[in-house]
């Protein structure tokens, strides 16, 4: 089945990416014709694809909240089921919820210059459906939805109890009075620990390397004084200028100093935990800080589950699994009932969507970035890459007033079609995520690539993407525009 109609924009993902360029384009935007496809029966994306205890943001929430609607709650450091509520209030207030098609699932898009047309497929409840739109903007995050990152451990098989993993975690599991191991050091076992050991026996952290944790407030002293003196959205405003500041000021700091900020990092771990605790086996990670993703403690809630003796470290590496738990290569056994596998993520660019542009399938890996958002010589599309080393939304928000601003400029000069012109084999390439997290070592190969400067580069500082929204051109010299009616005038001519 064809729709009838040709869509503005085709928004591919219904989370905070989807939801926050949606939103924009209603705001901005509102003679245009847009839709959000959402392969799912719900929106959140990731906020309602993970159900595993605790799931909460390591980012304050009045940065990783979108710019044009403040965050309310008290807390900086929220669950999940807030950040969902923000979510469904957002998308209702500007009109989204109803432009969500939901259980559609895109499983390609092919691109017609001829037409300046982008020809999307997908599986409904109501079977296949193929849609047209001028503008695709890919909302699916990074993340692989159906699958995650899961090593063979050896002698699996032996394990007598229940092997979880986050993201698919049972609806039914009861961690009361459970032993349980959980094998990770990143952010997901961090927050798994505390939320579990509220009620199971005892939780073991299994690490093979520390991860640097810092305990956070969960609520912002300063944000709930300016919000009782001031309007909320001038509140708001305050408070995102102060925090972005702060995060910026921070990253910077790690990367010129990683020695004082290891130790910085180091004295406020032995304040949170019991006297003559083994900080420097637990919590000496043999990188940088800011190489990796710092984890957030908030409320100080892991460290605490160390001191009320509910929780334990163990690290080093794993030997095998044994009938009641797991040995590690030192010889000691952890003994579990339950043993989580935080052990990470998969990524998949572009949901997987085979994508291509008049009938030539587009190799990501051989492509570059333009601008963070759209790939060289793929016309007309645009997706979402948040922060690494700040909040994922602030990204989003940039990436997504660009496209509102582009989009307008290309009306104004009457142009319909608009291609990132390829940089040249001269240009040199760096890997897209320039970030030592395992889940982007083991897929860095597939992904598109950066140059070394602007606008080919996947840049990470949200004030300076600021100043080049608000001073660089809208039609940068590396874009192509052009209509269909030109590209067949230019094939006439080189058949002639």
């Amino acid at each position: 089945m064809k729709s009838d109609s040709v869509l503005d924009v085709l928004i591919i993902g219904a989370g905070i990416s989807g939801i926050g360029c949606a939103c924009h384009l209603a705001r901005e935007m509102p003679e245009k014709s847009w839709a959000v496809f959402e392969a799912r029966n719900d929106l959140g994306g990731t906020w309602d694809l993970f159900r595993y205890p605790g799931i909460r943001s390591d980012s304050d929430l009045y940065t990783f909240a979108y710019e044009f609607n403040p965050w309310t709650s008290a807390n900086a450091i929220a669950p999940a089921s807030e950040i969902m509520a923000y979510l469904r209030e957002t998308a209702d207030q500007y009109g989204v919820t109803e432009k969500i098609h939901f259980q559609h699932e895109v499983t390609a898009a092919n691109w017609d210059s001829s037409k300046g047309l982008w020809s999307v497929e997908m599986q409904s409840s109501n079977g296949p459906l193929i849609v047209e739109c001028r503008w695709i903007f890919s909302a699916t995050g990074y993340y692989d939805y159906n699958e995650a990152f899961r090593p063979d451990f050896p002698e699996e098989r032996e394990f007598k109890g229940q092997v979880v993993h986050p993201q698919f975690w049972p609806e039914d599991f009861d961690p009361k009075g459970q032993r349980i191991a959980v094998i990770g050091s990143g952010a997901t076992a961090i927050t798994l620990v505390p939320a579990l050991a509220a009620d199971a026996e005892h939780v073991t952290q299994i690490q093979r390397t520390p991860s640097y944790i810092l305990a956070r407030p969960q609520q912002d002293g300063f944000a709930q004084f300016l919000r009782s003196i001031l309007p909320t959205k001038q509140a708001y405003r305050a408070i995102r200028w102060k925090n972005t500041r702060l995060q910026r000021y921070f990253y910077r700091f790690c990367q010129s100093f990683p020695d004082r900020a290891r130790a910085l990092i180091r004295k406020s771990n032995i304040k949170q935990l019991p006297m003559g605790y083994d900080v420097d086996q637990h919590f000496n990670p043999p990188y940088k800080p800011w190489d990796q993703r710092l984890c957030a403690a908030p409320g100080g809630d892991f460290f605490e589950a160390i001191k009320d003796g509910k929780a334990s470290i163990a690290t080093g590496q794993i030997d095998r699994f044994e009938a009641d738990g797991v040995r590690m290569q030192s010889g000691k056994l952890i003994k579990a009932d339950t043993i989580v596998t935080a052990t990470g993520l998969k990524l998949k660019m572009l949901g997987n969507i085979p994508f291509k542009v008049d009938g030539e399938e587009v190799d990501l890996s051989e492509r570059f970035v333009f601008r963070g958002m759209m790939l060289s010589d793929v016309p007309n599309m645009a997706f979402a890459i948040g922060y690494t080393n700040s909040s994922w939304t602030l990204k989003i928000d940039i990436l997504c007033r660009y496209l509102c601003e582009l989009i307008k400029a290309m009306d104004d000069q009457g142009q319909t079609i608009c291609r990132p012109l390829e940089p040249g084999s001269k240009m040199k390439a760096r890997p897209l995520l320039d970030f030592d997290a395992g889940y982007v070592k083991r897929s860095i190969n597939e992904l598109p690539k950066q140059g070394p400067g602007y606008p080919w580069e996947m840049t990470l500082d949200y004030l300076a993407d600021r100043q080049s929204l608000k001073n660089r051109p809208v039609i940068d010299p590396a874009l192509k525009l052009s209509n269909p009616t030109d590209i067949e005038a230019i094939e006439v001519t080189e058949a002639a």
